[in-house]
């Protein structure tokens, strides 16, 4: 019997993982529409969030006319224009998934202490 095939979901996952996308590529390459991968990417955002071992990242789109950042946009889309100089060639913003940063100088200890005896 053949293994049951891998949602979106995880085909987006796949492809984002040590990479960078935007959802004009996913959709291209995983042959559905661009909205669609937009709704998909807000839940692979909740997924990522809950495994300490990989963490999200957003390329913002920027805007090339006036060099604009769209640092603090929370949208997962492409905005429509430049609030600076009002430019609509907008770049796409682009995703990726890395493994996080390890928590160094922590040491977790499975069993509790010994506690000190007193005098």
């Amino acid at each position: 019997m053949l293994p049951p095939q891998r949602t979106a979901r995880q085909r987006i996952i796949d492809l984002l993982t040590g990479t960078r996308l935007s959802s004009n590529q996913l959709a291209q390459t995983l042959g559905l529409p661009e909205r669609q991968i937009e709704e998909h990417l807000t839940h692979v955002v909740k997924s990522i969030a809950r495994d300490r071992s990989r963490r999200f990242i957003l390329e913002p789109s920027t805007c090339p006319d006036c060099g604009f950042v769209f640092r603090d946009r929370t949208k997962l889309t492409k905005p429509s224009r430049c609030p600076i100089c009002r430019g609509e060639g907008i770049s796409r913003p682009r995703y990726g998934i890395e493994p996080s940063p390890s928590q160094s100088g922590r040491s977790f200890r499975r069993f509790p202490l010994p506690s000190p005896e007193s005098p």
